[in-house]
């Protein structure tokens, strides 16, 4: 197997996922929010609780820019601090329930755009794709 070959196209499929989320993303009505607070609001839905850094270091953004962001839609009430019970200094995001309602919505909407994008493929293929899903996340994406 030619290793360089793997990675080139491992780059390119990491691109036109960017790509495609972008695409898939910039209409969803996410309650006047930046891009940068839906990314962050997008991470919370998938990986919640999570701490400041956690979600800094995901993001590729600054502690205090993140912190910031993060004030915002605290104000916003779309998610809140909560301090973790065995170190009562380190402190958790989560989403609210109005954030959770919000990014449910623009779940259905990206769920939209999705099923429109599979909807010619057959059966075999969608199991072929669910298969090639399960094997990135398993071995590249863990």
């Amino acid at each position: 197997m030619d290793q360089q070959a793997l990675f080139n196209k491992f780059v390119t499929f990491t691109s036109s996922v960017h790509q495609i989320t972008n695409e898939m993303t910039k209409d969803v009505p996410a309650e006047d929010v930046t891009p940068l607070q839906y990314k962050i609001l997008e991470h919370l839905a998938v990986c919640e609780p999570v701490t400041i850094s956690a979600i800094s270091d995901c993001l590729h953004t600054s502690l205090p820019n993140t912190s910031r962001e993060l004030r915002k839609l605290i104000e916003k009430q779309l998610c809140e601090k909560v301090p973790d019970l065995e170190d009562r200094r380190k402190q958790y995001i989560r989403l609210t329930t109005r954030g959770q309602a919000i990014m449910q919505a623009a779940f259905q909407q990206i769920e939209v755009h999705f099923q429109q994008r599979i909807a010619h493929l057959s059966e075999e293929e969608l199991r072929e794709i669910e298969r090639a899903l399960d094997v990135l996340q398993k071995k590249v994406f863990y």
